[in-house]
């Protein structure tokens, strides 16, 4: 809730709780019927996204998590905005997975740049960095907002907004390697997110080895230096999507009705 500047696209995994009064709903229960009770209910969704949704109003906003596609147009009464919600299927063969869509963007190079607001908050925020299931107190920071900023600006106008080359986080699956049940590979860090914690100059708190408290040394080489204008609450996260668990009972259901039929 810190970002104050305008956000063309917004991404995020599940959909905003609500999204569905804003689009074809009854369809989606029609092809999603195990959804009804919690459009209904007004459940289906994130309430912290509905939140970010209210608040930053991005003429774009793009989710995944409930392979169907459904879209929306979120209507903003406060300053007569309008977001354009859009949520794909599955990537699999006749599925609506796929969408083109032309987004007007400002002339110039078109390359990935690091954004001067966001790594403010991340610098500001690091120390407050949730690590546990209890909620964090973000109310304690004593980092000077204008003052960070003025930080962030004075180091990306020394090193230039591109970030850092990205490398190989993890060798790829190999086939042909065995893997004996129940082992796990080693943790690896991300070499782009130890670099950024470098430039902020920040500890690592992803992991709990002992050189989390340090601020990791830059693996990366820096892209060439220059300016700005040069390179021109506590939520427990489960990564068990229960989704394919419902459709494939869905399914499971009315392939037992056309058989008994």
């Amino acid at each position: 809730m810190q970002v104050e500047e305008p956000i063309d696209i917004f991404l995020s995994h599940d959909w905003p709780v609500g999204i569905t009064d804003c689009g074809d709903w009854k369809k989606l229960v029609r092809d999603k019927p195990f959804f009804e009770k919690e459009v209904q209910e007004r459940n289906l969704g994130s309430k912290p996204a509905a939140q970010l949704l209210e608040k930053l109003k991005p003429p774009y906003w793009f989710s995944a998590h409930l392979h169907c596609k459904f879209a929306a147009l979120v209507q903003h009464e406060e300053d007569g905005s309008v977001t354009n919600f859009l949520a794909l299927d599955k990537c699999q063969p006749g599925r609506k997975f796929l969408q083109v869509i032309e987004i007007e963007s400002e002339p110039g190079p078109y390359e990935i740049q690091y954004d001067e607001e966001w790594l403010e908050i991340t610098r500001r925020f690091n120390s407050n960095f949730p690590l546990t299931n209890r909620s964090a107190n973000f109310w304690n920071v004593h980092l000077d907002k204008q003052d960070c900023r003025q930080w962030v600006r004075r180091n990306l106008q020394a090193r230039g907004a591109r970030p850092f080359e990205f490398t190989q986080t993890a060798p790829p699956y190999n086939p042909s390697n065995s893997v004996l049940s129940g082992t796990f590979p080693e943790y690896t860090r991300n070499p782009q997110t130890e670099s950024l914690l470098q430039f902020l100059e920040l500890p690592y708190l992803l992991d709990n080895t002992s050189e989390s408290s340090q601020v990791p040394r830059s693996p990366l080489p820096l892209i060439r230096t220059g300016s700005l204008e040069d390179n021109s609450e506590d939520i427990p996260i489960d990564d068990v999507d229960d989704v394919d668990e419902l459709e494939e009972l869905a399914e499971d259901a009315v392939d037992t009705k056309t058989e008994n039929i």
